[in-house]
């Protein structure tokens, strides 16, 4: 199947104009031509992704965060982005990402589900029309109240996370939920003024945790990779089903930290 038809369906699946005006998703390494038989999946083109994908026969790399982010003034060995660019061209390796138009059109209801969020609405919109309203998180309701350390549980538990770091009074009851995957410290507000009791995110840090709860949400932390990882089984479960042809295989790399 050559790349080209391969990017034409999964645009079709999350358009690239929902994509926030700072990123930088679709094709970031290859030839639009090439014909592609293996597709790693992986949250991001890590040197240690590409060496899997090479071991595995790869000849294109699906990612969630992009390989380029910023301009690029030169292509050498001399820094890791280059290096990573070098490799997959000479292995011949194609690069495509998927970032904040699939936190908008995929990742954020995935998300939503895990933790069966009913009556929910988009936390940050991003795009609007006559028909649709779209957008980044969600906001709904839990499926029955619980305490702020046993939602804290759930999320561990649902999310496959060894542990989840949180922000308020274990003892709290918990109705309205937000959820937004990655590094949502920039939408607490959003969450505050939406009216929810608890707000499932990432990249929290001391301060942002200490004011969140001042200003009446609670925080649980589950980590940017901690809920992001979803994008992994969501892909495998699309590709196979739309492109049987394909033999689809994870390269994740896991965590980028180690706990004790």
């Amino acid at each position: 199947m050559k790349l080209k038809e391969i990017m034409q369906m999964l645009e079709e699946m999350c358009p690239r104009s929902f994509a926030m005006s700072w990123d930088n998703v679709g094709l970031q390494v290859g030839y639009s031509d090439k014909e592609v038989r293996t597709i790693a999946l992986a949250l991001d083109a890590t040197s240690e992704v590409i060496e899997a994908a090479k071991a595995q026969g790869a000849d294109l790399i699906l990612t969630h965060h992009p390989l380029l982010f910023g301009g690029v003034k030169n292509i050498t060995d001399s820094d890791y982005v280059g290096k990573r660019i070098l490799d997959l061209i000479q292995s011949d390796i194609c690069c495509y990402s998927m970032h904040t138009n699939f936190d908008v059109l995929g990742m954020a209801d995935a998300a939503a589900d895990l933790m069966h969020l009913s009556d929910r609405e988009v936390l940050e919109v991003t795009y609007e029309d006559d028909i649709s309203v779209e957008g980044i998180g969600r906001i709904g309701t839990l499926l029955e109240p619980v305490k702020l350390s046993e939602c804290a549980e759930k999320v561990a538990e649902v999310f496959n996370i060894g542990h989840v770091r949180y922000y308020g009074d274990p003892e709290q009851m918990l109705v309205t939920c937000a959820i937004l995957p990655g590094s949502g410290k920039g939408e607490i507000d959003l969450a505050v003024k939406a009216g929810a009791d608890v707000y499932i995110t990432g990249d929290i840090s001391h301060h942002d945790g200490l004011d969140a709860v001042e200003k009446g949400v609670a925080v649980i932390d589950a980590g940017h990779y901690g809920i992001e990882k979803i994008f992994i089984p969501y892909m495998k479960e699309y590709l196979e089903r739309e492109m049987p042809e394909l033999r689809i295989v994870s390269c994740d790399a896991g965590a980028p930290f180690r706990e004790t």
